[in-house]
């Protein structure tokens, strides 16, 4: 199947008209609830390598540009599934941090709307901005954003399993101390969720044949490490804050 190049003068037009189209269908998908169109087996084996070896799925964007001329995913069951686990590790939190009934519904919204959705609508938008202003090498091209709020929900899966999953279950064990061991130990955690989160960024962005510079996004993991060692040398136990900041937040 020959893609089309889009050379036409409102040739930008008719890509951004086609991807809004995509994306009024995936949602549409996800509201009526289809799950007999879901492919459940593809989205739990895209979690497993996001994982193990993230630069795996991507090479599935290329298979899905050749077949299906559109970088992002058309099936909604990833996010699905990212919803589902959101709200088991939010059972997590709710039992090691003792909340109540309505703390822990307060959370899973919290966690599932604004952590995921609401971040990854401002992360994915401004890295598609970004990309397509400044990284561009061929302007027949451009990064959609559906495909932009994929690569987020790819990277928030990892970042997911260390802070939401790790985190809580290490909580009394190794974070929840004022020693500056429990620091260490906290905000490794933190630098390797964010490190991860930010390589599977990197993978996504890299995919993309028309961009260029995308290794910037790795530059961004050398600042976290500086700041990884600089909170240790003061005592800035990130875990203990991040908590402290959902308790709030419930208003527990």
């Amino acid at each position: 199947m020959s893609l089309p190049s889009h050379r036409s003068p409102d040739g930008s037009w008719i890509c951004q008209k086609e991807s809004l189209t995509r994306q009024y269908k995936f949602i549409r998908r996800i509201i009526k609830l289809k799950f007999d169109q879901m492919d459940f087996q593809f989205a739990l084996w895209q979690m497993f390598f996001l994982l193990t070896a993230p630069s795996r799925v991507y090479k599935n964007s290329l298979y899905r540009k050749h077949t299906k001329d559109t970088w992002a995913r058309d099936d909604p069951a990833f996010l699905v599934l990212l919803a589902l686990f959101l709200g088991l590790s939010s059972v997590l939190f709710a039992v090691v941090l003792k909340l109540s009934v309505g703390g822990f519904f307060k959370l899973l919204l919290w966690v599932v709307f604004i952590d995921c959705i609401g971040v990854g609508l401002v992360i994915g938008g401004g890295c598609c901005f970004l990309a397509n202003r400044y990284l561009r090498t061929n302007t027949d091209h451009t990064v959609e954003f559906g495909y932009a709020f994929d690569v987020h929900c790819n990277a928030f899966f990892p970042l997911l399993v260390v802070l939401h999953v790790l985190q809580p279950l290490c909580w009394h064990v190794f974070i929840d101390g004022e020693s500056r061991g429990a620091a260490l130990l906290g905000n490794a955690l933190w630098l390797i969720a964010i490190a991860a989160y930010l390589y599977v960024t990197f993978l996504g962005y890299a995919a993309l044949p028309f961009l260029k510079g995308t290794e910037r996004f790795l530059y961004l993991i050398l600042l976290l490490t500086l700041t990884y060692f600089i909170s240790v040398g003061v005592n800035a136990n990130w875990g203990k804050r991040f908590i402290n900041f959902y308790r709030y937040r419930i208003g527990e």
